[in-house]
């Protein structure tokens, strides 16, 4: 009998109705309603899910519940195989189950009247704001669903990516909708910076409790920017105490980072478990039909006329993150705003020129790529062009070499000229001692994705 002949849709929509009846809501919409049913072998049933990442979580979560359901249903142990399939993302995630239309058209909510703007959140920054795209969506999603229940389930949650992809926004929407739909629960949103400022303060004044009472009666506690704990032990420790006191009393906690917590240098083990003891979500850079979607809502926001080519330019020009498509929409609706011109075509040529010409995304120069570099393995710039061949030296110095001829349009001449004079040879021999080593050595491929990050923000801030 062909794969194409054995049919076990039938097993598989009884056991999600068995799953759905064992979990919460909040749990049976963000991780079933999202996999689909898409054929079967003798003993495997395939299903479609949107990403990698999606399959990693269900397997750790709820394989062995799944395919003991699917066991006592059709009397033959059937294991589960994933296909990914980003398109079933927007399409499975519409297709509500019938318990939960159930309860949407059972249940009348009563109309509330909104609350003032909480006095630390930006009012702005709310689901209703956050334009949702293949890049987000899952991060979005995970964030509505902890607002709806907090505490309940996705706790912690640490939502990471690069610059100006929106973890502060959702992370205060989460706060806005939680401050609106829920009376008296103390909301505390913080950056890393302020936790340690506020930390330090406590100390100096002997005001430790006061700081103590301030965090850790928290009932929904969103701090940004966790990577500013790298090398600051004392504000690890005060915060690994925070943690715990909050997890206990089951209270949501939230974080950001720009970074997955694994690659945060000089991290306690204990406080990197307790990162990734939740849900960790990341965001990618949006795609042309996302960046088209976000320019248009602001532009709705703005009450100015803009034409759709003028719009497509900008996507089609600016592709590293949101806060660099909303500058260059900015710059438009300033220059109309003071000139008292329409917004064309050729207008928005001559006025974001500079910006296209000189993208940030493309703005990684061979200095910016050997200090960072150098700061990772505690070198000096210098040791990247000097003479010392110690293998503390070389190994570094190749790297760097190597993530020249992948970020740059640099010959192995002009790169060798850029490390001291060497050889292109020297340059050809770095590259591919690398590429060998990266396939033998399993650590070494993350390390260098983790430092083409890091030049690419510092190149955004250059």
């Amino acid at each position: 009998m062909d794969a194409g002949s054995w049919d076990y849709s039938l097993f598989w929509n009884e056991a999600m109705k068995q799953v759905e009846e064992e979990v919460s809501e909040q749990e049976f919409a963000m991780w079933f309603n999202r996999m689909a049913y898409s054929h079967a072998a003798e003993s495997q049933i395939y299903v479609t899910v949107p990403s990698s990442f999606y399959r990693d979580q269900v397997k750790q979560r709820y394989l062995g519940l799944i395919e003991q359901k699917l066991q006592d249903l059709s009397g033959t142990s059937l294991s589960l195989e994933f296909d990914i399939n980003k398109s079933v993302s927007s399409a499975a995630a519409d297709q509500e189950s019938p318990k939960a239309r159930a309860a949407a058209t059972s249940k009348k909510e009563p109309e509330r009247r909104p609350k003032k703007p909480h006095p630390v959140l930006r009012e702005e920054y709310t689901f209703d704001n956050f334009v949702i795209g293949h890049n987000n969506s899952f991060a979005a999603n995970a964030a509505m669903a902890i607002s709806r229940n907090p505490g309940t389930g996705y706790n912690p949650c640490l939502i990471y990516g690069g610059v100006g992809l929106g973890k502060t926004h959702l992370v205060q929407s989460i706060g806005n909708s939680v401050y609106q739909e829920y009376d008296n629960l103390k909301i505390v949103y913080v950056t890393m910076e302020s936790f340690t400022n506020d930390f330090i303060q406590s100390i100096r004044e002997k005001k430790t409790q006061a700081f103590k009472n301030k965090y850790r009666y928290a009932d929904v506690l969103l701090i940004d920017d966790i990577h500013f704990l790298q090398k600051k032990p004392e504000t690890q420790e005060e915060l690994f105490h925070t943690f715990n006191a909050l997890y206990d009393s089951n209270k949501q906690m939230v974080f950001t980072c720009d970074r997955p917590v694994s690659e945060i240098r000089d991290l306690t083990d204990r406080l990197r478990s307790r990162f990734e003891r939740g849900l960790n979500v990341d965001l990618q850079p949006p795609s042309f039909e996302t960046r088209f979607a976000i320019l248009n809502k602001k532009i709705e926001r703005s009450a100015l006329s803009i034409p759709q080519e003028v719009i497509e330019l900008i996507c089609n020009n600016v592709t590293t993150n949101v806060r660099d498509l909303e500058a260059a929409l900015t710059k438009l609706i300033a220059y109309a705003d003071l000139v008292d011109k329409d917004i064309t075509l050729e207008v928005a040529k001559h006025q974001l020129k500079d910006f296209f010409a000189s993208p940030k995304q493309n703005n990684v120069t061979m200095d910016i790529i050997q200090r960072t570099v150098a700061d990772y393995f505690n070198l000096s710039s210098q040791d990247m062009k000097g003479k010392k061949r110690t293998k503390v030296i070389a190994f570094p110095r190749q790297i760097a070499m190597y993530i020249s001829r992948e970020m740059t349009e640099y010959s192995t001449t002009e790169v060798g000229l850029e490390f001291g004079g060497r050889d292109h040879t020297t340059v050809m021999h770095a590259c591919q001692r690398i590429e060998n080593r990266m396939r033998t050595d399993p650590t070494l491929e993350p390390t260098i994705q983790f430092l083409i990050r890091q030049i690419k923000e510092q190149s955004t801030k250059s």
